[in-house]
């Protein structure tokens, strides 16, 4: 196991660029398998998901070639169902979606339980109605998922959730089921519509890319294709919520600004702003760091919303960036039960949050951290930790780094450039 050491109350300096989205290369290495001509994907990043996503689409007897550290060319022409390895699974969410494209590659699957961040109850049974619409039948026993069609045809889709990866692996089953499929309450996050972009470019018809209904019309095969992943709006915030806490001013070249319009105006509300040029995010020194009360000085609210709105994943960076923010703010994450429990590792380096329910916490800053030592609970988290251990007085130690690998390529060495004293050593 590894762990970090961090020196904290050094401002962050320089410029940096995002690795390419964990959320749409997931999906999109699944997707792979949704063809049998060769396909390559550059900029994948180069963690740990998608390296036990690349071990699963090996273990199903897809050919691929590295062509150098972050890309990958797949031929999955020879595809065969495997007893996948549930020890593999387990460590990713993202498993459960190899179901759609080996459902309509091959007909058949058996699929042990999908893992991932211990957040809560993550549901599958979106997934099985969406794919029961197609003509699917699932079954549940022995703890294994067993999926069967011998045929998928179009259907009228209603998700009872507006599930981001339901909706992916409805997209994957339908672009080859014969007729036209109608998706509705489909989620829009950029990595859903990267997923239409990359399918449309191998053959597939899909409309209405970007909203929450979906049109796609079956084909009878797709092709090969080269695509490009985007970068990830979530590090590119998380670096963001970095500079601001500990006072430095960065720039992030290739930063996708289009996608990041309403989490540039819920960090107003933190007193966090920045500046766009091309596509780069300029982040100024002397953050005014003050929390925008509502109407009548009432305490405001953060809460989040499916895709246009704020996203789940960025609550624990907004978290420690109100740490730092004068005044107080309610966080309000009613997606997961477990979201908000790292809080008490934060109240331990000297934060003033009141967790009120296992969904909502209130906030009250500036306070100034000092170092602890800490273990990473989850993904988001874990970075949300190192920020907050950035912004420390003294020094902290952070166990379980493979949390934040996971989802964050290289994070200690990207910091170091940006003058932070980082240190990752073996336990």
């Amino acid at each position: 196991m590894e762990k970090f050491i961090i020196n904290g109350g050094v401002p962050l300096n320089g410029e940096l660029t995002p690795s390419g989205n964990k959320n749409a290369a997931l999906p999109l290495l699944a997707a792979c398998l949704l063809t049998s001509e060769p396909v390559i994907l550059h900029n994948v990043p180069d963690i740990l998901d998608t390296q036990t996503m690349i071990k699963l689409l090996q273990s199903l007897n897809v050919k691929i070639d590295q062509l150098n550290p972050t890309s990958f060319r797949f031929d999955a022409s020879e595809i065969r169902p495997a007893d996948l390895d549930p020890d593999l699974c387990r460590q990713i969410r993202a498993s459960i979606l190899l179901a759609g494209p080996l459902i309509s590659r091959v007909g058949e699957l058996t699929l042990p339980p999908p893992g991932g961040d211990i957040i809560g109850r993550r549901r599958v049974d979106t997934h099985c109605l969406a794919f029961a619409r197609l003509g699917v039948k699932t079954d549940y026993y022995d703890n294994l998922f067993h999926f069967d069609s011998k045929a998928l045809r179009g259907g009228d889709i209603l998700l009872d959730e507006a599930s981001v990866t339901a909706t992916e692996n409805a997209i994957m089953a339908s672009v080859l089921a014969e007729g036209v499929s109608t998706i509705r309450n489909a989620a829009s996050e950029p990595h859903i519509q990267e997923l239409c972009q990359f399918l449309n470019l191998l053959g597939a018809h899909i409309r209405n890319i970007g909203s929450n209904t979906l049109e796609i019309t079956g084909v009878e095969a797709l092709g090969g294709g080269e695509y490009t992943i985007g970068p990830d709006y979530l590090e590119v915030v998380s670096f963001i919520g970095a500079a601001v806490v500990t006072g430095g001013a960065i720039r992030i070249k290739n930063a996708g600004v289009k996608h990041l319009d309403m989490i540039h105006l819920v960090m107003n509300r933190l007193g966090v702003d920045w500046v766009t040029q091309d596509d780069d995010i300029i982040v100024p020194q002397n953050q005014k760091l003050v929390i925008e009360p509502d109407l009548g000085n009432a305490i405001p609210e953060i809460s989040v919303m499916p895709w246009p709105a704020f996203p789940t994943d960025l609550m624990s960076i907004a978290i420690v960036i109100a740490t730092q923010s004068k005044g107080s703010i309610l966080f309000h994450d009613w997606m997961y039960p477990s979201r908000m429990f790292f809080t008490d590792k934060l109240v331990g380096m000297g934060a003033q949050i009141v967790l009120c329910d296992p969904h909502r916490c209130i906030v009250q800053g500036p306070t100034q951290l000092s170092g602890e030592r800490l273990e990473s609970p989850d993904i988001r988290a874990g970075m949300a930790l190192l920020i907050a251990a950035l912004s420390a007085k003294g020094k902290s130690v952070i166990r379980n780094v493979s949390q934040i690998d996971r989802g964050y390529q290289q994070v200690d060495l990207k910091l170091k450039k940006l003058g932070a004293d980082i240190t990752r050593v073996n336990e």
